[in-house]
């Protein structure tokens, strides 16, 4: 029986690492925190929080991190593989034939408000939701159609939400995926220290703080820009 592989493309300062969290928590699962993050970073030059210690954790080379890690098959029925859509970066994608694709969205004021209290300078490929755009049109040319998600929507009903989910990926629904125990997590990636401090308070699909957070006036323009690809995903999404 080959490996069930799923590719959740998220947007950044989303819940996709809750979303990791509770696809670990299935008996049938094996769960990757951004295989792609080291590739992204060593061939953009972009720095992050904990720049070296990402390019020293993980393999740089995406092609190989495809081969080695995402198209390979394991001992659990189901692989799960939490990514942001930006780390698509100077990769051949033709991978994305081998695997089922979740384009994971969030309302662009919230991405930017969460994103710009930990990196002030935010641009349009740092919250990567043109890129989801782009992804979702030439899945959809390739007739590949990707499911697209909405945690605005998870948040209403995580259980109806997660359901059609896995009814959509033709996978069985554990009630296990509305729980998990609070902390780090050991798929978690070395830069969790940075960017997962709410999700380790965590021990279930919560509303986060950043949702309610005032988009700062210099980053309208790119909140304006952003929503339009945004509302056009919407359309296609699982609705609670």
């Amino acid at each position: 029986m080959s490996t069930k592989k799923i590719c959740l493309w998220s947007s950044p300062r989303n819940i996709s690492t809750a979303m990791m969290y509770s696809f670990a928590s299935r008996p049938d699962t094996i769960v990757f925190d951004e295989p792609l993050y080291a590739h992204y970073l060593s061939k953009s030059g972009i720095i992050h929080p904990g720049n070296d210690e990402i390019l020293a954790s993980q393999e740089n080379e995406g092609d190989k991190v495809v081969r080695e890690i995402i198209l390979k098959e394991y001992e659990k029925p189901v692989s799960f593989f939490k990514q942001m859509t930006h780390h698509l970066f100077e990769l051949n994608e033709g991978f994305l034939s081998k695997v089922h694709n979740i384009i994971f969205i969030r309302d662009p004021r919230q991405i930017i408000s969460s994103y710009a209290k930990v990196r002030p300078e935010v641009s349009m490929q740092d919250i990567g939701i043109e890129k989801q755009w782009a992804l979702y049109q030439s899945l959809v040319d390739k007739e590949l159609p990707p499911v697209i998600l909405d945690s605005n929507e998870i948040l209403k009903d995580p259980e109806a939400v997660l359901r059609k989910l896995c009814d959509a990926l033709g996978i069985a629904f554990y009630r296990e995926m509305l729980h998990w125990k609070p902390g780090p997590k050991k798929e978690d990636g070395v830069w969790s220290k940075y960017w997962y401090e709410n999700v380790h308070r965590s021990t279930g699909f919560e509303k986060q703080k950043s949702s309610e957070s005032i988009l700062p006036e210099y980053l309208r323009p790119l909140y304006n820009e952003s929503k339009k690809y945004y509302d056009q995903l919407f359309t296609h999404s699982i609705i609670a």
